[in-house]
């Protein structure tokens, strides 16, 4: 299976970036599935029900989310009927939306799409873990799934690493999400799962984060809020991670950074 997954999409460039790429990549790397993550599509915080619609149009298979999900409120109405955005699984019980969700690619395999939000520097939520063992006990690779990705939405590199290996050999792919800044460090773990610490961002580097650079610097320099942020709107980077799936296993055989336009250094899968 060929597989693509794309960081956080940030504000109009970041989604511009990837409705014009996307298509065009599809065809030529004749992919089997793809994940976005679209979490700071809208404005740099949340996504509208019309983004998340205009990146399925664009390729996307599903859609995943982290600590902005719901940032654009009426995402707590539309969530439940859209069955390939899915939202961190370890929010408390009863929040609207799906953590985890089974979809057909491509080849007619079964993806298992989970998301899952860190605890370390982040906002104080159920533990990703035990959340995520007990999806992988309820919907296993190779019986229930014919292969699983993890986007694991979180701030610390170690909790990343940590997961990672708490679930190698478990999921064909864990990908970090959230810090908006590519990672050198993407690898097939000795059990067979991709790995990738962060996927970055699709948006404009020439930023923070992101966002344009005035307000950021302004609240380091002064402690004091000044504006709101609002994202940068330069040529934009599609950054993201490309895997090469074994369809009798699901787990995990080649891995490659993903970076395309904008800014950073050229970046595509050599062995499609």
């Amino acid at each position: 299976m060929r597989l693509l997954f794309l960081g956080d999409v940030v504000g109009k460039s970041g989604r511009n970036s990837v409705m014009e790429t996307l298509p065009e990549l599809r065809s030529r790397w004749q992919l089997d599935f793809v994940i976005i993550n679209g979490e700071n599509s809208a404005g740099g915080f949340g996504i509208t029900e019309k983004i998340h619609m205009d990146l399925l149009d664009a390729g996307a298979d599903a859609v995943t989310l982290g600590n902005h999900a719901f940032d654009q409120k009426d995402t707590l109405v539309y969530i439940e009927r859209q069955e390939r955005l899915v939202r961190p699984l370890n929010f408390p019980p009863g929040t609207p939306g799906r953590g985890a969700g089974l979809y057909e690619a491509k080849n007619g395999a079964q993806v298992l799409v989970v998301n899952a939000l860190g605890r370390v520097f982040m906002a104080d939520i159920d533990c990703p873990f035990r959340a995520v063992e007990q999806e992988l006990v309820t919907c296993p690779l190779g019986r229930g799934a014919d292969a699983i990705v993890v986007d694991f939405h979180a701030e610390a590199t170690s909790e990343k690493q940590a997961f990672a290996a708490f679930v190698d050999g478990r999921v064909s792919v864990v990908v970090g999400t959230h810090t908006h800044t590519p990672t050198s460090d993407e690898r097939v773990l000795p059990g067979g799962t991709a790995y990738m610490s962060d996927a970055g961002m699709c948006g404009d580097y020439n930023s923070v984060l992101g966002m344009n650079s005035d307000e950021p610097l302004h609240r380091f320099l002064t402690r004091i809020p000044r504006d709101r942020f609002e994202p940068a709107s330069g040529p934009a980077t599609v950054s993201g991670l490309a895997v090469d799936i074994d369809d009798d296993t699901g787990l995990a055989r080649k891995v490659q950074a993903v970076r395309i336009g904008g800014g950073l250094s050229p970046s595509e899968p050599d062995f499609w």
